[in-house]
């Protein structure tokens, strides 16, 4: 096979510097806004503590607000990367909240920490525990200035107003876009997986075509030399046994005739036996598998290799060889049929049956797995996991050769396809 210049690439290629490039964008986008995050929280925790100190409010109180505050914030830093699960930080911006509630009681300047609060609101928790948080806060910053100062106005409503909702907007919009990269990298990387099976296919069809050739090939060399060479020397080996025959009833007629035809049809016969050899070694024998049976073998093997699930293929002997277009389509079913299997069945036993269905040909695929709501499938009213488009393309596949795709399963009762193509009556009686 010719190497690739390196002035191109392939599709395969592409997708999996795509598959590469997203994890680095996604992790790029993540630290860039908690680092964003970090500074502001730092930026505006200076702040309160510098007014609070200005202001002439005890030193000891602010001190020990802020330092709790940037230890406790720092703390849910360092364990975010080894600790899982959206309840450990709902609870740790929970003490974050009363950390800062008793800032606030030593100083209202500290509600300037209100804003980083309500973007962590908006990332860490449910959007419904996120709206009564940042509701929480907000009360906390309209009654801490009264509390404090005797009084309050507009601007110090409105201004937290605007600003915790654009805070939990904007922290909603950064879940949403992780969210969306992560999909992205989700779908890159089953559109490289689907470009290697393709891959794959298209070299199980290519060897599958080039098997098919070399059977057609010599079965047209054997039944050449059968229909000619071989039926010359037969015909040789008859004429002279004939003629030694009459040869030897002949009163008249030497020993040398019949001597030198008997040497003729001894030839004739030992190179008879010879041609009905090499016919016999050219010829397809009935027990080779054909190569459609070839390539189901090596893909159940492959999946066995892949996923550990147990696969069995049953071919009928008697089997037909099949036209290369009807091959292809079953093999694009098989495969896709087996994707699924692997993908989505969650199955411990795959078995592969292809059969001569009398005047078509059925391949049957059935599995152990999970399954799926065949009814609601094949009414178009919904799909199972993984078992939509591709069910449906395979239908629409075989039935362009005039087949079909049946389908049962249900949910816990693994599944079963079966997908059929009619044969020409030709092609039957010449196998």
């Amino acid at each position: 096979m010719a190497r690739t210049p390196l002035t191109q690439s392939s599709p395969g290629s592409a997708g999996a510097q795509d598959a590469q490039r997203t994890p680095r964008a996604l992790s790029t986008t993540i630290r860039s806004m908690q680092i964003g995050l970090h500074l502001i929280t730092a930026a505006l925790l200076v702040v309160a503590a510098t007014r609070a100190a200005v202001d002439a409010v005890p030193l000891a109180p602010v001190l020990t607000g802020a330092l709790a505050f940037a230890g406790w914030y720092a703390g849910g830093i360092l364990l975010a990367g080894r600790v899982q699960g959206r309840h450990v930080g709902g609870w740790w911006l929970a003490g974050l909240a009363l950390i800062w509630v008793g800032a606030v009681a030593a100083s209202a300047e500290f509600i300037w920490l209100a804003f980083p609060l309500w973007l962590l609101a908006g990332y860490v928790l449910r959007l419904r525990w996120a709206i009564p948080f940042s509701v929480a806060i907000f009360a906390v910053v309209t009654v801490a200035p009264i509390l404090q100062f005797g009084s309050t106005n507009y601007a110090t409503v409105i201004g937290p107003l605007l600003g915790g909702t654009f805070a939990l907007s904007i922290s909603r919009g950064y879940v949403e876009l992780v969210n969306d990269l992560r999909e992205r990298q989700r779908l890159v990387a089953s559109l490289v997986q689907a470009q290697r099976e393709m891959a794959a296919l298209q070299e199980e069809l290519a060897q599958t075509q080039r098997l098919a050739g070399a059977k057609a090939e010599r079965t047209r060399i054997s039944r050449d030399i059968h229909d000619t060479i071989a039926q010359g020397f037969s015909s040789i080996s008859l004429l002279a046994t004939g003629a030694l025959e009459s040869a030897q009833n002949e009163n008249g007629q030497g020993e040398r005739m019949p001597r030198t035809l008997a040497q003729i049809d001894a030839i004739a016969r030992d190179n008879l036996v010879d041609v009905r050899r090499i016919v016999a070694a050219l010829a397809p024998s009935e027990l080779e598998e054909v190569a459609l049976a070839g390539a189901l073998r090596r893909m159940l093997d492959r999946l066995t290799e892949e996923s550990g699930i147990v696969t069995e293929l049953r071919v009928d002997d008697g089997l037909p060889a099949l036209p290369t277009t009807v091959e292809v389509a079953l093999l694009r079913t098989a495969q896709s049929a087996l994707a699924n299997v692997r993908q989505h069945a969650d199955a411990s036993r795959v078995v592969v049956n292809l059969a001569d269905a009398g005047d078509s040909v059925r391949l049957d695929i059935v599995d152990d797995g999970r399954g799926f709501d065949a009814r609601s499938w094949d009414a178009g009213a919904g799909t199972s996991a993984g078992g939509g488009y591709g069910l449906h393309s395979m239908r629409a596949r075989l039935r362009e050769l005039g087949g079909g795709l049946d389908v049962e399963s249900a949910p816990g009762e693994g599944a079963a396809l079966s997908a059929h193509v009619p044969l020409a009556r030709g092609l039957k009686a010449e196998g």
